[in-house]
């Protein structure tokens, strides 16, 4: 059984007990939360397509911790004027971990 929900404007395939990293959520560590975005479920034979999202299935989580990924480092340079900007960023991440993927009857 899996599903496809949507966070942070991108789109994950989850299963149950799966640990997956997202955009950073405002909700502190330890929290419970729920993705209502499903897009897509799965279950043996039984398939469910949203159109765009599908309304009795929840996705619920929780937030394991809060990481930074690698360092992107980003150059500006300007030929033969002997100037050079260097920058970089490392984006903040949430870990989740999916903990049931729930059916809920129509």
């Amino acid at each position: 059984m899996y599903a496809v929900i949507e966070t942070g404007g991108k789109q994950h395939k989850v299963e149950k007990g799966m640990i997956l990293s997202v955009d950073l959520l405002k909700e502190e560590v330890g929290k419970k939360i729920t993705f209502d975005n499903v897009l897509l479920y799965v279950d043996g034979e039984n398939v469910e397509v949203g159109q765009p999202y599908l309304s009795n299935v929840k996705v619920t989580a929780e937030i394991k911790d809060t990481v930074k990924s690698e360092k992107i480092t980003i150059l500006r340079f300007r030929r033969r004027k002997h100037s050079m900007r260097k920058s970089g960023h490392r984006a903040k991440h949430s870990q989740v971990e999916i903990k049931n993927i729930k059916l809920e009857s129509k």
